[in-house]
């Protein structure tokens, strides 16, 4: 996948790719629900998202040597600060409110990310306006959550615990929001794979750091299953998506991206329907068709669609090529 150059605009690409592109994205995204909680059963949560950031960045570092070469310093601690705000914070949050509500609330109260989408490209990005298919698709993509998890809300036990995992990951959902607007903003000028190594490998660094002062005593048991669960989220959950999300945020719209929240959580359910043998109910069939529906809105052609991000001073740009 290549990247737009210094300063100027995404190189087109077909709809095919870009289609394919999003599919990748929102299918593992959707599945790394279920993969977090199988590996929070043998590790503790900041030390299994430090090691999955930390082996994605390693992964990354043959890739990102080449393409970073002519990255000057103030771009390099950019990176870093977005990794702060995109992947440090948001999934330690995510991680530690696994630990204390069912995967499937976290996938639900993560789908508000659309919302506070929206909200952020309002403020921080002038030529994205709130308009009305962007309203209907957020409200029927949460809507259609809603009605997917309306069993598990009645049945929750809301303790203190839950509460607090509920409050940090609608959290970790706006945080991800504000970084993947800046990113669109700032960063189109970065290759994918170079974005990802700086991001993971820093916060992998500052996720262990934090597991080292917080976790002390905790029992870590590397088991087949936490390995495996442990690759499979760096290797595929982050390697790969977010190069794909990097890659994409030049090239389609807010609205758009904001629906691969909503598809995951369909993915989620889905999988536990056909690999965990999980009824089919009706609640399952509305709300996924109000999720697909609002997916389809927000991938509509429209103006800011494919529009060209904003050329930045050239005190900003960085000389990179394309991958």
């Amino acid at each position: 996948m290549s990247a737009s150059t210094a300063g100027g605009p995404a190189k087109s690409a077909s709809p095919m790719k870009i289609a394919f592109a999003y599919c990748i994205c929102f299918l593992l995204w959707g599945s790394t629900w279920a993969v977090v909680k199988v590996g929070l059963q043998d590790l503790p949560p900041l030390r299994f998202v430090g090691t999955r950031m930390l082996v994605a960045g390693l992964a990354l570092l043959p890739f990102a040597r080449a393409g970073g070469a002519a990255l000057d310093a103030r771009t390099g601690w950019r990176i870093v600060g977005l990794g702060l705000l995109q992947l440090t914070i948001p999934f330690g949050f995510l991680f530690i409110a696994q630990q204390w509500i069912p995967s499937s609330w976290s996938a639900l109260l993560f789908s508000t990310f659309p919302v506070w989408l929206l909200l952020v490209g309002r403020v921080l990005m002038p030529d994205q306006p709130l308009t009305a298919r962007k309203l209907v698709a957020a409200g029927l993509g949460l809507a259609g959550v809603v009605v997917l998890q309306h069993t598990q809300l009645g049945s929750l036990n809301m303790s203190g615990t839950a509460l607090l995992g509920g409050l940090i990951t609608l959290v970790a959902a706006a945080l991800v929001a504000v970084a993947n607007v800046l990113v669109r903003q700032h960063m189109s000028h970065v290759p994918p794979h170079v974005l990802v190594f700086g991001q993971a490998l820093s916060s992998g660094v500052l996720l262990l750091g934090a597991a080292a002062l917080f976790e002390q005593g905790q029992p870590a048991h590397w088991t087949p299953r936490a390995i495996g669960a442990l690759l499979y989220l760096a290797l595929g959950g982050t390697v790969l998506t977010y190069q794909c999300l990097y890659w994409l945020l030049p090239r389609i719209s807010l609205t758009a991206l904001g629906a691969m929240a909503l598809l995951d959580t369909l993915v989620a359910v889905g999988l536990g329907v056909v690999v965990l043998d999980e009824p089919l109910t009706s609640s399952l069939l509305v709300g996924g068709v109000l999720i697909l529906t609002s997916a389809a809105l927000a991938n509509r052609a429209a103006p800011e669609a494919h529009a060209a991000p904003a050329e930045p001073p050239a005190s900003e740009r960085a000389e990179v090529s394309g991958t």
